[in-house]
């Protein structure tokens, strides 16, 4: 239930800073950012596609790159570059980062209430070390995920 609630407190907030940008929510932007918001898979493209399939059937590929564009841009989803050169997609409205197991590829979000901290740090590092004016950041952790670790017989 606490999960519920959480997932409708961040539907809810992330649809008012779109409106609060002047971006209109159409039915099928809040059924995709939902679909987001609630699968913490990291989807490509076609897997939201054939996850929300049921409820928009019709949908076109371009309508649902467009919006995520829209939400992209609206700082509420991250672009994930995969190994294969396609792209996921994660929802950011929560800041996180992800562990990347360099084996299978998986994703794992990783939240930590300091992670903003945590990122502002690293933001003005950059900064000051390099001279760079940060647009954003995104922390990635290289490693071997559990399952890997076990087939790999890492896990001693």
């Amino acid at each position: 239930m606490d999960n519920l609630k959480t997932e409708n407190t961040q539907l809810t907030h992330s649809i008012k800073k779109i409106k609060a940008n002047g971006v209109r929510i159409t039915p099928q932007r809040e059924i995709i950012l939902e679909y987001l918001i609630t699968h913490h898979i990291h989807p490509s493209v076609k897997t939201i596609q054939a996850g929300i399939s049921s409820k928009l059937p019709n949908l076109s590929t371009a309508t649902i790159y467009n919006t995520i564009k829209m939400l992209v841009d609206n700082e509420l989803v991250i672009e994930l570059p995969n190994k294969d050169g396609g792209i996921r997609y994660d929802y950011f409205g929560v800041p996180h980062f992800h562990a990347i197991c360099e084996n299978c590829g998986k994703i794992t979000d990783v939240f930590l209430d300091e992670y903003p901290q945590i990122a502002e740090e690293l933001e003005k590092a950059t900064r000051d070390k390099s001279g760079y004016l940060i647009t954003g950041t995104k922390v990635e952790i290289s490693g071997i995920c559990p399952e890997c670790q076990k087939k790999l017989h890492l896990d001693k």
